[in-house]
């Protein structure tokens, strides 16, 4: 959060001492910046309540018994299903519903088999970024808006990449499994025979037991599994904001499996670090949306700049292969532009330089949406991704660390599949 607000308030002294904003300027998008990120805020605030009061009561200990059983000692298994998990719960376009369905259900799994949570976002986000190519997810309606064409139509097109990508998305996550199995993961892995600062395993078994045993509420699973799948119903149903959902939720898990004042303050002041801390992450954020991103008053946001500035200096060199161009620096340049900014700033004048090359602009949209997609969970510039580090407690510096070649490696795979069926030209 430090950085975010810092770096971003040095840019505006320079912008402001530069005569391109007034102070008032800076105000204004700094204010416009937090109707961003505000709403992921309040959404990480009680999906981190609720899911905190749903591990409290025991419910995800059933689930994962469930899956232990299932996946055993199978760390490939684990990382596989991780996969299936994000293509299924995207399939709304929501990144921030689907790290809420993902993370809480996989997290445990992963401590338990000493699994790295870089790798359960690793996992997620590549998968995430597939399914966020479907006709309702917003970087397809946005170019497609562009395009002046249906989302239906650019979707069709890119399909076969599509279906090839989540092909490889498993395969990822099978590679993963077998980078994690390596290093020691699982029950019986070298990490699991680590001595802790206990004298002994069953010592430390009987410890967390004892602990958990004041909080459990195994009489209540039913009921805390029928109000779960009711909370992620409502919010794949997209009738109140994303965070509206958790907040009812929060109310009546907390009302039902902790009643009391007292011990409802206990279960929420154990949960309260990790949200206080995202959300200062979250409102440093909106200063960096906000002085970067937004318009004013007729003057182009400073992205908007930095796009055309890329486009003034990519074609004199590039321009028949910009397809081909873009594609390759759109990873890097997911972690500067925001989806708006990149598709409706920088797609058409992109489209307005192939022309003049005498490339077509299905071309180049098909190549930008496509190895975007493949890098919007990564980026620092979508409120959803701080969510998600979040919830897994990464910082976000090593989930892009950890993350970003992978990404950029997959989504110039998806490209060549592109090239090879002919959406591509080269």
């Amino acid at each position: 959060s430090i950085a975010f607000i810092i770096f971003p308030m040095i840019l505006g002294v320079i912008l402001v001492f530069g005569g391109y904003y007034s102070w008032e300027n800076i105000g204004k998008l700094i204010k416009s910046g937090f109707s961003s990120t505000g709403p992921t805020a309040a959404l990480f605030v009680f999906s981190v309540l609720y899911f905190g009061i749903m591990t409290d009561a025991g419910m995800f200990d059933v689930i994962i018994g469930k899956l232990m059983l299932l996946v055993k000692d199978n760390v490939i298994g684990v990382c596989v299903m991780t996969c299936i998990i994000a293509l299924i719960g995207h399939l709304d376009g929501g990144g921030a519903s689907t790290f809420c369905i993902v993370v809480p259900a996989m997290l445990p799994v992963y401590k338990k088999m000493h699994m790295r949570p870089t790798t359960l976002l690793r996992i997620s986000v590549i998968a995430m970024g597939v399914l966020n190519l479907m006709p309702w997810a917003g970087p397809t309606m946005r170019a497609a808006t562009v395009l002046g064409i249906e989302a239906g139509s650019l979707w069709q097109t890119i399909l076969p990449i599509q279906a090839c990508g989540i092909v490889l998305a498993l395969a990822v996550a099978v590679l993963n499994g077998i980078i994690e199995q390596k290093r020691g993961a699982g029950l019986n892995g070298k990490l699991a025979q680590e001595a802790t600062h206990l004298n002994s395993v069953e010592e430390a078994a009987a410890e967390a037991e004892s602990a958990n045993n004041e909080l459990a509420r195994p009489k209540l699973f039913v009921f805390n599994i029928i109000l779960t799948i009711a909370v992620i119903a409502l919010l794949i149903k997209d009738i109140f904001p994303s965070y509206v959902p958790f907040m009812i939720g929060v109310a009546i898990a907390i009302l039902v499996n902790y009643p009391g004042a007292k011990m409802q303050k206990k279960i929420i002041n154990l949960h309260s670090g990790p949200a206080l801390m995202m959300c200062s992450t979250l409102m440093g954020a909106a200063v960096l949306m906000g002085i970067l991103v937004k318009d004013i008053e007729g003057v182009n946001s400073v992205i908007t700049c930095m796009s055309n500035l890329i486009s003034s200096i990519l074609p004199a060199a590039l321009g028949q292969h910009l397809p081909l161009v873009i594609g390759i620096l759109s990873v890097p340049l997911a972690l500067a532009f925001d989806t708006d900014s990149y598709f409706y700033g920088m797609l058409p004048v992109m489209i307005g330089i192939g022309e003049g090359f005498g490339v077509g602009a299905m071309p180049i949209a098909v190549a930008m949406v496509v190895c975007r997609n493949c890098a919007t969970f990564i980026s620092p510039m979508v409120p959803a991704t701080l969510l998600g580090v979040g919830l897994a407690d990464v910082d976000i510096k090593d989930h892009i660390k950890n993350s970003f070649l992978w990404v950029w490696a997959f989504s110039i795979i998806c490209m060549l599949v592109g090239v090879i069926v002919g959406i591509i030209p080269l």
